[in-house]
């Protein structure tokens, strides 16, 4: 039953059951059998038969073209034109099934260019008006004042005569106006038909376009926010393991000659994880959105417990502001702290056991320079570690400026200048 209501929905089946509905409607409505081979009130004439045989298949390219005009609309316009026009040299008035050629004139001005379907309507007016000002046609009115033969009791006056042709010629033109004003609007129909579909055909297009540009948009959505995520990520996890890991090689080196020592060491260890742990909880919880109010973001007022931190780790630092500290939007707050955060986790990592390091905080007006350095012989990673690289995104997006690489002097440094006026808050 799909298989059937599916094929009942394509072009052709439905275009068969319109032709057949036509050619049915004209056998009940026009009984071809009485019309073809005479003439209006005669009885039938000798050599009907074949009349009605040639008008029968005269019809059947209209029902053909009926059929397929969403297929071929221009070829199947020509067998119906032609089907027409051996009804009319039959003499026959036109009938239902000769309404196929103001179907296929629709079809062909809904389906091809505005200038082919033109060109047929054209066409079809020029046949119209020809057959309209020559073919036979019985003349109504004082008919028999035209005759000749012997019946007639008294001859035809001028007068009679005139009204006559001008009976024959009103009658040529309204035929003609309705032939023309049904052709023409058939047409209209089929054009403004074919303006709609183009009309709707761009819509659908620029619908599609602007569902790929929201999906496009979606997936940079996402991919940015995933790169916050591992940055942040990152940046919590690597802080909090160096920091273990530092911790962790003290109390090694103190378990025999310091057992207070380690046990601090120990606790050290215990408290830094249970922060990277909380911290690791925050930013997955805060995942979409814009601020956590439960848990803030870090900014640079936890600069002296983190560098405490790293004091504590076995790292000197020392920390320098410059010029009158000012309200940082959040993002440039966050950015400035983890840029400071992840910049002495590799100095943790690279710069060695007797390397210290200073954080300089430079105030201006338009935006904070940040500037980290350290004393150490490590080799730090100056292009693709992923920390340099998360600091370098980090500038980016926020428009500032970043550099890292080794001091002339020796050590490492890390500097960046981040726009404080319109930064996003």
């Amino acid at each position: 039953m799909t298989a059937l209501r599916a094929w009942a929905r394509l072009p052709v089946p439905q275009d068969a059951a319109l032709a057949a509905v036509l050619l049915l409607a004209c056998v009940l409505v026009n009984d071809p059998n009485a019309i073809v081979g005479r003439t209006a009130g005669a009885p039938a004439v000798e050599g009907q038969a074949p009349q009605l045989a040639l008008w029968w298949g005269a019809s059947a390219p209209a029902v053909l073209g009926v059929t397929f005009r969403r297929l071929r609309p221009l070829p199947m316009l020509a067998c119906c034109v032609l089907s027409v026009v051996v009804h009319v040299a039959q003499a026959a008035p036109l009938t239902i099934i000769d309404l196929g050629v103001l179907i296929l004139l629709h079809s062909v001005a809904t389906r091809r260019a505005r200038a082919v379907s033109l060109s047929a309507l054209a066409l079809l007016l020029l046949l119209a008006a020809g057959w309209s000002l020559h073919a036979p046609r019985p003349l109504t009115g004082p008919s028999a004042v035209l005759s000749t033969g012997p019946a007639l009791e008294t001859a035809s006056t001028p007068s009679e005569v005139m009204t006559v042709h001008r009976s024959a010629s009103a009658d040529t033109w309204s035929g003609l106006s309705v032939l023309g004003s049904a052709l023409v609007a058939s047409w209209a129909i089929g054009s403004g038909a074919r303006s709609r579909r183009a009309y709707l055909d761009e819509l659908r297009a620029h619908a599609r376009d602007l569902e790929r540009e929201r999906d496009q948009q979606a997936a940079l959505a996402v991919a940015a926010e995933r790169a916050r995520i591992s940055r942040e990520l990152h940046d919590v996890v690597a802080h909090g393991l160096s920091l273990m890991v530092v911790q962790a090689q003290g109390g090694a080196a103190a378990i025999d000659n310091d057992p207070t020592g380690t046990r601090a060491a120990l606790d050290a260890i215990v408290t830094t994880g249970r922060d990277s742990l909380a911290d690791m909880r925050r930013v997955l919880t805060a995942v979409g959105e814009v601020d956590d109010a439960w848990h803030p973001q870090p900014g640079l007022a936890h600069l002296p417990a983190l560098i405490a931190q790293v004091n504590r780790a076995g790292t000197p630092v020392r920390l320098r502001v410059e010029g009158t500290p000012a309200t940082l939007p959040s993002a440039v707050d966050l950015s400035a702290y983890r840029i400071v955060q992840e910049a002495l986790t590799n100095t943790m990592k690279h710069a060695g056991t007797d390397a210290t390091a200073s954080v300089v905080l430079l105030y201006h007006d338009a935006e904070i320079g940040i500037e980290i350095s350290d004393t150490g012989h490590g080799s730090a990673v100056s292009g693709g570690g992923n920390g340099l690289r998360g600091m370098r995104e980090r500038v980016k997006l926020l428009g500032g400026t970043f550099s890292a690489g080794p001091r002339p002097q020796g050590g490492f440094a890390v500097r960046a200048a981040l726009p404080i006026q319109g930064a996003a808050a």
